[in-house]
């Protein structure tokens, strides 16, 4: 079947440049997704946007391009519950991809099971009106209960303004929970505004709660380029980025976001943004935590163990 972009769709930078950061060993890439290929893969009749293809291939050579070893791939909105084109990817990736899943309450457990021996490890609960359709806090709640005895946990994408009528039922999940984008905070707004300081607040007070730093292309208002006097883009996220590395050092997680969907103003090159992690993550401990440590701890906890284990 083809499929054609929705309009205005911005494709990905199929030549990204090569970081000149040097990521730690064993890094990863902790959000990033696949679209298809569409022929291969459908995609949702209900789905808000059509994306061009950006499939496994180009995702695994992007990974090796900047230096990271594995990949982190959440299930997109355009694919709704079908989530084969993850799990294929889950299944040729070696053991170096974990996912995060969309799934609907009338899923099995057998199909749940399944699911976890490809890969994946979490489920995404979207609060994006614009990307999905309304599905009742009743109904994730009784997602939650039932991924919960995996050991997997559930990943939630809101908005910060949305953000009090949200935090109750995000605190009461019996599981961790994955904050999207620092819940993509206004970044006009000061650091420490109530807006920004509510998400804080919310960490601070529930350690089960993470939260990935990622998206600045996303957020900005300044886009591309760097401000004046600045020497990096995105100059107005970063200070929001760190001050979650600073003060919740093991909890928080780094993505490309790769292939950047819904993008409308500029496409970002993704070896500029590794290259922001050392503004965000000034010293090698704080990298090796949101690089390394945490997301081996979310999605390859047998793996941290052994690291933890072996070290001197």
């Amino acid at each position: 079947m083809k499929f054609i972009p929705s309009p205005n769709w911005l494709p990905f930078d199929p030549h990204p440049s090569p970081p000149k950061y040097v990521l730690p060993t064993d890094a990863v890439d902790a959000h990033c997704h696949v679209f298809g290929p569409g022929d291969e893969f459908p995609y949702a009749p209900e789905r808000k946007y059509t994306p061009c293809d950006a499939g496994k291939e180009g995702l695994f050579a992007l990974r090796d391009k900047l230096g990271f070893t594995r990949n982190v791939i959440v299930q997109a909105s355009c694919h709704g519950a079908d989530n084969r084109a993850l799990i294929d990817a889950l299944n040729t990736s070696a053991g170096y991809a974990r996912g995060v899943a969309t799934v609907t309450a009338d899923i099995s457990d057998e199909e749940l099971l399944q699911m976890h021996h490809a890969g994946v490890r979490a489920v995404r609960f979207n609060f994006l009106k614009r990307l999905v359709d309304f599905t009742s806090r009743e109904t994730l709640e009784s997602i939650a209960y039932r991924i919960a005895p995996l050991g997997w946990h559930v990943v939630v994408y809101f908005e910060a303004c949305d953000l009090s009528d949200l935090e109750i039922f995000f605190t009461s999940l019996p599981l961790p929970v994955v904050i999207d984008h620092m819940g993509r905070p206004d970044v006009s707004q000061p650091v420490e505004g109530e807006q920004f300081q509510r998400i804080v607040s919310l960490m601070r007070n529930n350690p089960h709660i993470w939260i990935k730093v990622s998206c600045p292309e996303r957020l900005s208002q300044l886009g591309s380029l760097p401000a004046p006097g600045e020497s990096v883009p995105y100059s107005d996220v970063l200070p929001f980025s760190r001050y979650l590395v600073g003060h919740f050092p093991d909890r928080v997680l780094w993505g490309t976001d790769w292939p950047h969907p819904n993008l409308h103003d500029h496409m970002p090159d993704d070896g500029v943004l590794v290259d922001i992690i050392p503004f965000i993550a000034p010293t090698a401990e704080l990298q090796k935590k949101l690089l390394v440590d945490n997301p081996l701890h979310l999605y390859w906890p047998e793996l941290h163990q052994d690291i933890n284990t072996t070290k001197p």
